[in-house]
């Protein structure tokens, strides 16, 4: 049986219901924050999979432990080649796979497991929209067990047009024709407000486009038209490819580059290292205030 076929980088929760038990599907559940419940109090994305469910037969992708480099000098390193595929195939995937992702915030975890598959050359995968909220809004069971996949065989290749280094964003935040995007919240970029990283601010040159600007009220991405609407007004002449992503760690910045995707706007490229490793250079300069 062929794996589904994907049209974009987002499902719907009727498609997922649809495909559910498809035998060259996987469905990953990335969350990875911290939630509170009545009676267990705070739990980890892992135990959130076990405690309140998960979307039948979907598997636990570890962003934090698995799904990052544990030696990486900076929060959610890419994982190198090797550890990608062990732990990919692990999971029962191969190069013939459909992947759906989904978390219990509103995307930004699944979006970044949703690059880095990407980034690594394979394209089947996709981003449940809505996560985990619109499946239980849409009346859809979820599971409580563990199940145990068949692992598989993943060779992978790297797309290394679809990153660049501290050194290269040095140099593209001086060209016109370039357009650094941070994705964190405005208080974040302008510097007012610093809880996470050692130093406040932001790249200079850099445009703040809060990542939460590509969702409705109810947590799903805008369509398509608006989402272009929206982007097309930062690029102005540009093309989609002269967008260079970046956030705080490289997670948030993932959910901009698949809003670019979904509204037709494919080419932008990540900053892994983001905010976290430009300020680990002492020589490299800091900006504040809006833009």
């Amino acid at each position: 049986m062929p794996a589904p076929l994907l049209t974009s980088p987002l499902v719907s929760t009727q498609w997922l219901a649809d495909h559910l038990g498809s035998e060259k599907l996987v469905v990953l559940d990335a969350t990875v924050h911290v939630v509170s419940t009545p009676h267990h109090g705070h739990v980890s994305g892992h135990e959130q999979y076990i405690l309140t469910g998960h979307v039948p037969g979907a598997l636990f992708a570890d962003l934090l432990e698995t799904f990052s480099d544990p030696d990486g000098r900076f929060p959610f390193t890419k994982p190198d080649r090797a550890r990608f595929e062990a732990e990919a195939g692990a999971l029962g995937i191969d190069n013939d796979t459909t992947v759906i992702v989904y978390d219990a915030a509103v995307g930004q975890w699944a979006s970044r497991i949703w690059w880095l598959f990407r980034s690594w050359g394979h394209n089947r995968v996709a981003v449940l929209d809505g996560g985990i909220a619109a499946w239980i809004a849409a009346g859809l069971p979820l599971e409580r067990s563990r199940r145990t996949p068949v692992s598989r065989t993943m060779p992978l290749r790297l797309k290394p047009d679809m990153a660049l280094d501290s050194d290269s964003i040095d140099d593209a935040r001086l060209q016109p024709g370039q357009l650094l995007i941070d994705a964190r919240s405005a208080d974040r970029f302008a510097g007012r407000n610093e809880s996470i990283d050692l130093v406040a601010g932001h790249v200079p040159g850099a445009r703040n486009y809060p990542f939460v600007g590509n969702l409705g009220a109810d947590g799903r991405f805008l369509d398509p038209v608006e989402l272009r609407r929206r982007w097309q007004t930062l690029l102005g002449s540009r093309p989609p490819s002269s967008v260079i992503a970046m956030c705080g760690s490289s997670v948030t910045a993932c959910h901009n580059l698949l809003a670019l995707e979904h509204a037709g706007l494919p080419g932008a490229r990540l900053y892994p290292g983001s905010w976290s490793e430009w300020i680990r250079d002492p020589r490299r300069p800091v900006a504040s205030g809006t833009y």
